[in-house]
């Protein structure tokens, strides 16, 4: 199996032992992303940017994979309130259109940095 590693400025570089992202064969695995601004390293503010600069944050990543957000298959979203579900839905309509990602959305009690919201995914291409 050979590995590729992605990378790109464009997105927040990994503040652990991971990869932005890794891909084998035609599939890029996606490693999670937080709302941090690429530029600042900083954890953006409010629940409604957050969900923005995460999908911004992913279409960075996927696009220096040479693929589309419409490539994603499966994403998964981690939230610490439940309650802004219905504004993911929202959002996430305004970077992807039908037909839509397979998706899970997971209440976790916190994540990195008391970031609000996480997504990750598998693109294939």
């Amino acid at each position: 199996m050979t590995k590729e590693i992605i990378q790109t400025k464009n997105a927040p570089e990994a503040i652990g032992t991971y990869s932005q992202a890794v891909k084998t064969g035609n599939t890029i695995y996606l490693s999670g992303q937080i709302a941090l601004d690429p530029e600042s390293m900083q954890l953006v503010e409010g629940i409604e940017a957050q969900i923005h600069q995460v999908f911004k944050n992913l279409k960075s990543v996927v696009e220096a994979s040479g693929a589309q957000l419409s490539d994603i298959v499966k994403i998964n979203i981690y939230l610490t309130d439940l309650s802004h579900f219905a504004l993911v839905n929202t959002i996430m309509g305004e970077y992807f259109t039908k037909p839509y990602p397979a998706r899970a959305a997971v209440g976790v009690a916190s994540l990195p940095r008391n970031a609000l919201i996480e997504a990750d995914g598998v693109v294939v291409i």
